[in-house]
């Protein structure tokens, strides 16, 4: 009977951390006790920060650029003994930098906060000190979530109510190269993945999938980055890669045409995902009828929280839900792993890119992504 009762209150502790509940649920021996927030004792959570550099295991190109190094920033929140991870990774085109994502979290000041729970409260404090820094944003957020999720006890897809035998395959990907290179890189996964996902954009298109369907016949999904300029050209791609065993294509053309990818995503035989065009959730209702699915960020739409909420307004409008990521240690990808379980597609392969991962969290076992049960985000330091 006893256990019967500790089991109701902690699954209500977990219905109610979602809606930001004025009761708090604290560990008390062998079981959870409903302690109102009011009368405990008030403590102040802690945010630190510093500088980590990911170092990529292939040099990395897309249609406009190539790296071999990601920069990042490493995030605690620290509450009553238990510590949070977050971080920020800044590819180039997010405009952000080590930085800039320093100065922003030298702002951040959670002390003025005695309840981690209330993520709505906090997050749009976040979220108003500055416009744009969306990277540095999502490091607190994720930070915030990992906290709250170890304080209840649960990862966060099961305080979201999802399934984790839903996770879906997610995809490797293979950057623009040389045929023998994109060729070495494709026999380098044979067996470990369900699906290869493929930047394209420059002018050796054909050459890359040829190269590929030579040693693979796993489907494929194309990243064309804004690569395709021309409105006809894009469409006849999407009809020759189709032939080829691709199943969707994400940005086919440059943001700014965005009439030019309606009219593409109207005759597309496969599903058109918007990338760069879309951020953050004001962006989602705009690209209905554009676009036939969006990929959601966190690095992009300032984390977890506001993820949950796109990738709902998505599902509402009808659209198809990718989640992606940058290059990224499994911290932000174990993260963005949490909403897997409610999505279409998944990009979740940029801790696999890296050589100098700080943490332990989703696997991926024969292509699958899998959850661990760890609290929060579901992470360990290693």
């Amino acid at each position: 009977m006893e256990k019967g009762r500790r089991d109701f209150i902690k699954t209500s502790a977990l219905a109610l951390a979602g809606s930001a509940a004025a009761v708090q649920f604290i560990q008390a021996g062998n079981g959870m006790q409903c302690v109102p927030a009011i009368i405990q004792n008030k403590k102040n959570m802690k945010l630190s920060f510093r500088p980590y550099n990911l170092q990529l295991k292939h040099v990395f190109t897309v249609a406009s650029y190539s790296r071999t190094t990601t920069p990042g920033v490493q995030v605690e929140v620290t509450y009553e003994g238990v510590t949070g991870y977050g971080e920020a990774s800044m590819p180039p085109y997010l405009d952000e930098s080590v930085e800039s994502v320093v100065a922003f979290l030298s702002k951040v000041n959670l002390s003025q906060f005695t309840d981690p729970f209330q993520l709505e409260d906090i997050l749009l404090y976040v979220d108003g000190l500055a416009p744009g820094n969306t990277a540095a944003k999502a490091s607190v957020d994720i930070a915030l979530h990992d906290l709250v999720g170890k304080l209840l006890g649960a990862p966060w897809y099961k305080i979201w109510g999802l399934n984790r035998d839903k996770t879906p395959s997610t995809t490797f990907t293979i950057g623009i190269d040389t045929e023998e290179v994109v060729k070495e890189k494709t026999r380098e996964v044979a067996g470990q993945f369900n699906i290869l996902k493929v930047k394209l954009g420059k002018d050796n298109d054909k050459e890359m999938i040829r190269a590929i369907r030579s040693v693979s016949n796993l489907p494929i999904a194309i990243d064309a980055n804004q690569g395709w300029k021309d409105r006809a050209h894009a469409l006849d791609m999407i009809h020759w890669l189709r032939e080829q065993g691709c199943v969707m294509v994400e940005q086919p053309m440059p943001k700014e045409q965005l009439d030019n990818i309606a009219w593409v995503t109207a005759q597309s035989p496969l599903p058109v995902f918007a990338d760069e065009s879309l951020q953050r959730l004001a962006d989602v209702e705009r690209l209905k009828g554009a676009f036939s699915g969006i990929n959601i960020k966190l690095m992009k739409c300032t984390g977890m929280r506001e993820a949950w909420k796109m990738l709902t307004l998505g599902r509402s409008l009808g659209m198809k839900v990718m989640i992606g990521c940058m290059t990224e240690t499994s911290c932000a990808v174990s993260a963005a792993a949490q909403l897997s379980p409610a999505v279409d597609f998944a990009d979740l392969d940029g801790n696999l890119l890296i050589s100098n991962d700080l943490f332990r969290g989703m696997q991926v076992v024969k292509g699958k992504i899998t959850l661990t049960d760890l609290p929060g985000i579901g992470i360990e330091k290693i």
